[in-house]
Parts: C-alpha cells; sequence; structure tokens
C-alpha cells in the first residue's frame, strides 16, 4: 500500500534526522542517542508540524527555538516532497509539501485504483466478526438492520486494513427459544383446528403474524393430521418445517441487504458434538465450578464479575452461558487470532462479564483476543414521530419492510452510524433527494464527476491525450480536495483500529464537500489544455477514492442520478 502521509512524514522524519547529525560535526548541538520527536498533519500552519525542537530542548540544553534554527539551516529539501519550513511559536518546525506531492497523491490514486487505501496483509491476522445473529423464531428487526450495516461494514474495513476477515452468523436453533417456538407454532395450529378459546396460548409465546403464517402453511400442506400426535412429537415436526423456512427467510433478506456470510453456524451443532459438555469440563476442571441447589454454577465472581453464572440447571439442560463459552471455544480452536462480536446494547452486561470468563484458566482468551463492539439503540421517526409499524403492512417494522420503505443505500449508510451513540433514523431524510440527506449528497458528488468526464471528453476528445501526470495543483480548492484524498489510508486504519465503521461516512461527507467546492472553484471548461486535463484528472481521483469507500459501506456509487 501507498499512503503519501506516511512518505512525506518519513521524508521529514529523515530531514531532520540528517539535519542534526550535520549540526553535531558542525559542533552546533551535542551528539545523543537520537534526535526524539513527532511528527503530525497540522494544516492551519503548514502541512506537517515537528515537535522535535522542544523534545530535545533538555537533552541540548539549549532553548527549542534556537535549536529549531540549527535544524532548519543544515535542513536539506533536495529531492524531497518539501519546498522548506519555518519556525512557529515555541519551537515548532512546520514543513511546507511542494507541488510535487499533490501531483503524486493524484499519481498515486489512479494507478492504485480500488487498491488505493489498501494496506499489506498483516501476517497471522485471521479476525472473525460474528454479527446480527438474530433470533430464527421471527423476521429480522430494525436492530439486526443496524448490526447487519456495522457489522459487514466493519468486516470490510478490516479487510482493507490487512486482515484475513471470516464472517458468521450464529444460528440459536436449540434451547428454550426454540422450544417456545414449536410451542407456539402448536398452538396456532390447534386453534385453527378447535377454535381460538380452545386452546391456551404458552405463556411468554411468540404472537408475532409470523407465527400464524407459518401455522397456516402447515394446515394447508398437513391438514388436521398433526392434531392426531402427541404434543412433543407435534411441537417437533412444526420446527422442523419452520425453522429452515425461517433461516432461510433471513438469508434471503440480508442478501437483499447486501449482507453475506461465510458459515451459518448452527447452535445444535455444539450441543451434538458434546461440546458445551466439553466445556463445562474445562471449567470444573479449573476449580472454577461449584454445585448448588441441583445446578452447576460458574465461580465467575472469583473471575472478576459481579455474579456467578449457572451452566447446567437442575433439570439437566445447559444454559445459554454455557452454551456461549462452548461456541467461543470453537470460534478460538478454528484458528482465528481476534473474534469480534457486534451486539446490542441489552447484551453490555453479559459482554463485561463474559470477558471475565474468557480469561480463565484452561480458556485463557485475553481481551484483545475477543471483543465486544456494543450498539446503541435505534429509533425511526417520520414526521418528528416515532414509527413501530410499515406503512406497507401496518404489522411491526422489519428490516424488510423497511427496505421496501426506503433504499438498501439509504439503510446502509444511516444505519452506520457511530455506534456507540443511540441512533435517530428519519426516514423522511432517508428519502429525500437534496443535500440534506448525506447519502444523496455522497452519491451525486461520484455522479457529478462520471458526468463531468463523459461530456468533457465527449466535447474535448483531445484532453484524453494530454499528459497531465506531474501536474501542477497550486489552487487552494485542489490542494484541500487533494489533502483530503490522502488521507483515505489513515481514515481506514483509523476506523479498524477503533472499530469505528462510521468513520468512513464522516471521512466521504468531507470528500464530497471538498469536491463540491473544487467543482465550483476551479473551472474545468473553457481552460487551457493543460489546465482542463489536470483537473480532469483530480476529479476521477476524487472519484476512485468515493467508489472505494461507498463500496466499503455497502452503498452503490452511481453514474447517474
Amino acid at each position: 500500500m501507498i499512503n503519501p502521509n506516511e512518505i512525506a512524514i518519513k521524508q521529514a522524519v529523515s530531514i531532520l534526522n540528517s539535519a542534526y547529525q550535520a549540526a553535531v560535526r558542525d559542533g552546533l548541538l551535542p551528539q545523543t542517542a537520537a534526535l526524539v520527536g513527532n511528527i503530525t498533519r497540522d494544516y492551519s500552519h503548514g502541512d506537517l508540524a515537528a515537535n522535535h525542537a522542544m523534545v530535545g530542548a533538555k537533552a541540548f540544553g539549549l532553548p527549542p527555538r534556537k535549536i529549531a534554527e540549527i535544524l532548519l539551516e543544515k535542513a536539506d529539501f533536495t529531492d524531497s516532497f518539501f519546498s522548506g519550513a519555518e519556525i512557529a511559536g515555541p519551537g515548532f518546525i512546520n514543513f511546507r509539501l511542494n507541488d510535487g506531492w499533490f501531483s503524486y497523491v493524484a499519481d498515486t490514486i489512479l494507478s492504485e485504483n480500488d487498491k488505493y487505501g489498501m494496506a499489506e496483509p498483516i501476517p497471522g491476522s485471521r479476525v472473525m466478526v460474528e454479527f446480527v445473529s438474530a433470533n430464527p423464531t421471527g423476521p429480522m428487526t430494525i436492530g439486526n438492520a443496524r448490526g447487519g450495516a456495522l457489522g459487514d461494514t466493519l468486516a470490510n474495513v478490516l479487510t482493507y486494513a490487512g486482515s484475513s476477515v471470516y464472517r458468521e452468523f450464529y444460528v440459536n436453533d436449540a434451547g428454550n427459544q426454540v422450544d417456545l417456538f414449536g410451542k407456539s407454532l402448536s398452538a396456532r395450529y390447534m386453534r385453527m383446528i378447535l377454535g381460538e378459546d380452545a386452546v391456551a396460548f404458552p405463556e411468554n409465546g411468540y404472537h408475532g403474524e409470523d407465527i400464524r403464517e407459518r401455522a397456516a402453511e402447515i394446515y394447508a400442506l398437513e391438514g388436521t393430521a398433526l392434531a392426531e400426535l402427541t404434543e412433543e412429537e407435534r411441537e417437533r415436526r412444526l420446527i422442523e418445517y419452520a425453522l429452515p423456512r425461517n433461516i432461510a427467510a433471513m438469508k434471503e433478506d440480508l442478501a437483499l441487504y447486501r449482507v453475506e456470510f461465510d458459515n451459518w453456524f448452527l447452535e445444535s451443532g455444539l450441543h451434538a458434538n458434546n461440546k458445551v459438555a466439553e466445556a463445562v469440563a474445562v471449567l470444573s476442571g479449573a476449580g472454577l465450578t461449584y454445585e448448588k441447589d441441583g445446578a452447576v454454577w460458574l465461580k465467575n465472581t472469583e473471575l472478576g464479575a459481579d455474579k456467578d453464572e449457572v451452566l447446567l440447571r437442575a433439570n439437566g439442560f445447559y444454559t445459554y452461558y454455557a452454551t456461549d463459552i462452548a461456541y467461543h471455544l470453537d470460534k478460538f480452536g478454528r484458528g482465528f487470532s481476534r473474534v469480534i462480536d457486534v451486539w446490542g446494547a441489552d447484551h453490555h452486561g453479559h459482554a463485561i462479564r463474559f470477558a471475565h470468563t474468557m480469561a480463565a484458566p484452561g480458556i485463557d482468551i485475553s481481551a484483545d483476543r475477543l471483543v465486544f463492539l456494543i450498539m446503541q439503540m435505534v429509533r425511526l421517526t417520520r414526521g418528528g414521530e416515532t414509527v413501530k409499524v410499515s406503512k406497507r403492512t401496518g404489522k411491526a417494522l422489519t428490516l424488510y419492510d423497511l427496505t421496501q420503505e426506503i433504499s438498501v443505500d439509504a439503510c446502509r449508510w444511516f444505519f452506520n452510524a457511530k455506534p456507540d451513540n443511540h441512533l435517530e433514523f428519519d426516514l423522511d431524510l432517508a428519502v429525500r433527494e437534496d443535500s440534506e440527506n448525506p447519502v444523496y449528497y455522497v452519491q451525486y458528488a461520484y455522479a457529478r464527476i462520471c458526468s463531468l468526464i463523459d461530456k468533457l471528453y465527449e466535447e474535448s476528445p483531445e484532453l484524453a491525450s494530454v499528459d497531465c501526470s506531474g501536474a501542477v495543483y497550486s489552487e487552494d480548492a485542489e490542494r484541500e480536495l487533494i489533502r483530503q484524498l490522502s488521507l483515505l489510508p489513515d481514515t481506514i486504519k483509523k476506523s479498524a483500529d477503533n472499530l469505528d465503521p462510521s468513520e468512513i461516512n464522516r471521512y466521504l461527507l468531507t470528500v464530497a464537500q471538498k469536491f463540491h467546492k473544487f467543482y465550483t472553484d476551479c473551472k474545468i471548461r473553457g481552460q487551457a489544455a493543460e489546465i482542463a486535463a489536470a483537473r480532469l484528472r483530480l476529479s476521477k481521483a476524487c472519484a476512485v477514492v468515493i467508489k472505494t469507500c461507498l463500496g466499503i459501506i455497502g452503498v452503490t456509487a452511481k453514474e447517474r442520478m
């Protein structure tokens, strides 16, 4: 990966080190182990700012500004990306990038194309991102929609940052929720045969319209045949029919949402392969379990958690907590160096306690290897009012319903908001076709570039043959845009390091703003061929960056709007 900013920073470090060695040879500065300091971007005073003179003041026994003066006197900017440097404040050395760097950024983007911003593969970095993992007993919710956008975008970001990424959906196809699913289906089925008041509905049963629909499907296929079975056998048959169809519907909805998984992992497989019992045995072997009231408990308080956890109930069934331990042991057993779980806000306490458990002796999964990305709640609004039902169906709003009301592009953009913030999703804003709608604003910038390039090459075909590599970009709007484009590699790294995929949204908005300003301030039509071709080249570089970032978020880069 080529990172223009890193290259410039390395050159600045080299210039300062060479200047320091020259100053030592001339007796202007004393010899120490090394010239120490940091170089940061500072566009308000130059381009790069170095604090080496201030950091070295004590070691050199001189005022920072005097040190900076000596270093600049010996600095050689030949064959670098800098035109010079000045001293500012208490002793900062501010470097000014030259024309060559700005041309280099545009040339680099166009030569690397969709690989621009992509880091070199990180040896041994195999990351699993587990996300959505919705309960298969009903349709996916708006919370699942947020998890899908965040998880998929994070996986894309981590891939660009150099990791080998694996996407997994954990299917809760066993346990209490599936038993309750079967009982709910059975009640609906038997009510169709015996009447609504003839059959009691299970306590805490699933009342959704989807349960009625599945029961009606089975009745249409089997008639009253299942009524002759025992309750246990009927529930089993109903689950065997309905659960695979629910999972298939989830896959269809997520494909529509542009989310694909490498694996759909079935919880039932953990039980079938004795993985849960093995996980509890590991903890018992480490002396971390005890029996109470016929149940097996985990001494989680000894591990730093705020309470102990039941692993095996008195009725002989393993708890969700035990199953979760087994599942995560299986994840790491598959060779992943890091596992990221994208969970909802209601899992916050569980994540804290679970982290203590996974660090237990015999498991030893450190906090940097198992990471929880906790996303906050979503509130949908229309006309300033909270929305809970679909305009199309009049039922509780699901992921599928939402994608029928607004575009997938808008869903992917708005749900990819900063995960630790509560999200208020304005449905009215999501369908607006103006600059107030951020996804429209960014897509319009890309479409404007595509239209501009097509029209100008059609009007002036000779522009396509003008050699403008190494072009001079001296206008402020040109340089502001190029500086922003140069930040893509750093933005991807920051997004990956912070596990915050919304960094890409914010970056894209600024790119679009800088492009629209460039388009307004720097005319292309009617300019000399060299200037027009150079500005078209910069526009193409901008299009590459916008398209790459939209792809990371899962939003369409539209050539026409």
